[in-house]
């Protein structure tokens, strides 16, 4: 994987073959950020990245220059690593190791973006369930913008906070507002 844009643009990080991961393209990573770019000052948002495998996200969003990130998995040798890459680089990241729907349900915060990569084999109920749980607990911002990953299989349209889905290859972003 690579960071697109930034401080540490064309920056390839290679994360540990042992990881549990599926890191967002470079070529869809590529078209989100230019629709976030649209929309928010990467200085000035707050971001949570759920599910955040190798930090690919995160790494973007601080190379862009963001300072407020938090990522959250379940898994320690993605924590392990994103750390890792993140005291490399400089980086203010910070991680939770925690199951996330446990974390949407007890955590208390507000952020602009919220980004949601789950394994793409969740069953649509899963998906919603990450919607729902954000937007019961009002974890985003007023002018906030909630992205879940998925496949093309996946429909999420039907969401009451569904607002548009874009695709990139074999991938899918649905966006969510208040």
């Amino acid at each position: 994987m690579r960071i697109i844009s930034g401080k540490y643009k064309s920056r390839r990080l290679t994360a540990p073959n042992n990881l549990p991961v599926r890191p967002t393209t470079d070529m869809a990573k590529e078209g989100l950020f230019n629709m976030i770019n649209n929309w928010y000052d990467f200085d000035d948002i707050e971001v949570l990245d759920l599910f955040s495998g190798t930090g690919n996200i995160s790494f973007e969003f601080a190379s862009r220059g963001t300072t407020s990130i938090l990522s959250v998995d379940q898994h320690s040798g993605c924590i392990h690593y994103i750390n890792k890459i993140s005291k490399e680089l400089e980086l203010n990241l910070n991680t939770i190791k925690a199951d996330v729907f446990t974390f949407l349900e007890k955590h208390k915060g507000t952020y602009d973006v919220i980004f949601a990569d789950p394994p793409y084999d969740f069953s649509e109920e899963q998906f919603f369930k990450i919607a729902d749980l954000v937007y019961e607990n009002d974890l985003l911002s007023e002018r906030g913008t909630l992205v879940i990953e998925h496949s093309q299989q996946t429909d999420l349209s039907s969401s009451k906070y569904f607002t548009q889905a874009k695709r990139y290859g074999g991938c899918m972003f649905s966006f969510f507002e208040k």
